[in-house]
């Protein structure tokens, strides 16, 4: 499993040595002002974004990098149980780093602590605005406690194909069908 540390102005994430053969590197480092998001994903499949390039794979394990839209993330992901992520800005090697560490949420809250807090700049007083609540990042899901489906599906809604019969039966077919004859039992 990768460990996580923070290094002076760097994150470092340490590969373990099957994970440095797939990954062909021994050691990802990011600038801390380039990390722009941390949480954990629950569901590790979640964390995978476009399509593995590099790097090693196998049903349910990622290593090495992935190439999306925005540039290539990389990941050391196992299929079991959450992720640590980190959401990279500019100035990074990589869009994203996925992660599957011993304990993602000691690691998230060790991240969150050495980043620098974001610098307040002096603008005139304005009347002070209730502030709204923070979005989720995604529903939650069954399995999370949420009311969605594995497809961002609340209940009711129905999926793009099962809206039923198109177009709609013909009655004087569905009786013919009905009563007419049947093949023979053989």
């Amino acid at each position: 499993m990768p460990r996580v540390s923070v290094e002076g102005a760097d994150v470092v994430v340490r590969l373990s040595p099957r994970e440095m053969l797939a990954a062909r590197r021994r050691t990802v480092r990011v600038p801390v002002a380039a990390v722009r998001e941390v949480f954990v994903e629950p569901s590790w499949w979640r964390a995978l974004r476009g399509v593995a390039d590099r790097g090693g794979r196998r049903p349910g394990r990622s290593v090495g990098i992935r190439r999306t839209a925005q540039g290539e993330d990389f990941t050391v992901v196992r299929g079991i149980g959450p992720v640590l992520c980190l959401d990279l800005g500019p100035g990074a090697p990589f869009g994203r780093l996925a992660l599957s560490v011993r304990d993602p949420q000691a690691a998230e809250r060790a991240l969150r602590s050495a980043l620098p807090e974001p610098e307040a700049e002096e603008q005139p007083e304005a009347p002070a605005e209730p502030e709204a609540p923070p979005v989720p990042r995604r529903p939650k899901l069954q399995h999370e406690g949420g009311v969605v489906d594995d497809h961002g599906r609340a209940p009711g809604v129905p999926s793009r194909t099962g809206t039923g019969a198109e177009p709609p039966a013909d009655d004087e077919r569905v009786r013919r069908a009905n009563t007419g004859p049947r093949p023979a039992d053989g």
